[in-house]
């Protein structure tokens, strides 16, 4: 059934990585706290860009040419769901806890499901950079453990004072490396205890706000089964605390004068998350997914690709689009689904 999503709240023992990825030695998990949560499947967007495109003057239509706004467009186009990332203290104040309010207030409205995705950063955090936060910049670890569970239960408690309910918070975003370098950053030298801490606090306050609400530890490259094994496989040593497994899927990008098939990749994901689920009983969900936007069509294929080899993954709960209403034009980033404000078929999958 596609709408039986295994909410599976474990605390993990020791394990040892097997040499073998693929036949995997499973890490001893307790026998009796598994949950079953039964919920809609996520048919999710992330348009955190949206208050900030607004204020720029740009404006959103549908394929009939009139005028949305962005979050309706969304549920107009066969989305139920929508993420939005939190900033610290961003310099322009897009994507701080009161912009992210607003958003949350539309997405409220229209009866859609909300997930928060907290960076821990002033701007940007992924693989490539986890920056501290200016305001942190001179925080030991306790200091910092007390900044992250601050951030984030003020940030909620916002949220929830204005009435809104969230379904899933992500405490980091592509932490494949920890997060709040170089005071959380994991390595084969760090195991992850610091970062391990990190998430606890971010766990627990997300707990005392919305105790419901279930916690995304992201890791990208979600068809890299190695490196996903490797760094779930130190969260399970260490007793990380996080109900779901999130991963990217980023199937084609340009290198070398061209884009390379996504099929590699996307069935490599695929693959992975039965893998993924088996070793660690979490579900799991695609938290960010996209595609060249030159390519609709091949994106639209892609897309349909996974909703259909994924449809009888009862642990799989969801799939968010990064971004698709951006164009290069407008946010100067090229993996989006628009086409002078309007959706191309690429999000056409999402209507299935």
């Amino acid at each position: 059934m596609r709408y039986l999503f295994l909410s599976a709240l474990l605390l993990f023992c020791c394990s040892c990585a097997p040499s073998n990825p693929v036949t995997p030695d499973k890490p001893d998990t307790p026998s009796d706290t598994t949950t079953a949560v039964v919920t809609v499947f996520a048919k999710g967007a992330d348009i955190s860009w949206v208050t900030e495109m607004e204020d720029k003057g740009y404006t959103f239509y549908n394929a009939a040419g009139e005028e949305r706004e962005c979050t309706a467009l969304m549920k107009e186009l066969g989305f139920n769901a929508v993420r939005y990332r939190v900033w610290v203290n961003p310099k322009e104040g897009y994507n701080n806890a009161r912009d992210v309010l607003l958003k949350a207030q539309r997405a409220k409205a229209l009866g859609m499901d909300i997930m928060i995705d907290f960076h821990y950063s002033d701007s940007w955090a992924d693989p490539g950079k986890q920056t501290i936060p200016a305001a942190w910049a001179d925080y030991d670890l306790t200091q910092m453990t007390e900044a992250v569970a601050r951030h984030t239960r003020e940030t909620l408690q916002l949220l929830k004072a204005g009435g809104i309910a969230v379904k899933w918070v992500q405490v980091g975003n592509e932490v494949n490396t920890g997060m709040l370098w170089e005071v959380g950053r994991v390595s084969n030298a760090n195991k992850g205890a610091d970062f391990i801490r990190l998430l606890g606090a971010g766990y627990d306050a997300v707990k005392a706000v919305y105790p419901e609400a279930l916690v995304i530890l992201h890791h990208s490259n979600g068809h890299k089964y190695d490196e996903n094994q490797w760094f779930y496989d130190l969260m399970a040593q260490g007793g990380a605390k996080y109900d779901v497994i999130g991963l990217s899927l980023y199937p084609s990008y340009w290198e070398n004068g061209g884009y390379p098939d996504w099929k590699p990749a996307t069935q490599a994901f695929v693959r992975n998350l039965s893998l993924l689920h088996d070793r660690y009983a979490r579900p799991v969900i695609l938290v960010e997914v996209g595609m060249p936007a030159a390519q609709p069509e091949t994106a639209k294929e892609m897309l349909t690709y996974v909703f259909e080899n994924t449809a009888g993954l009862d642990f799989f709960g969801g799939i968010f689009y990064w971004e698709p209403e951006s164009e290069k034009s407008r946010t100067g980033y090229d993996y989006g689904a628009f086409s002078g404000g309007k959706p191309t078929v690429a999000l056409d999958a999402f209507k299935m």
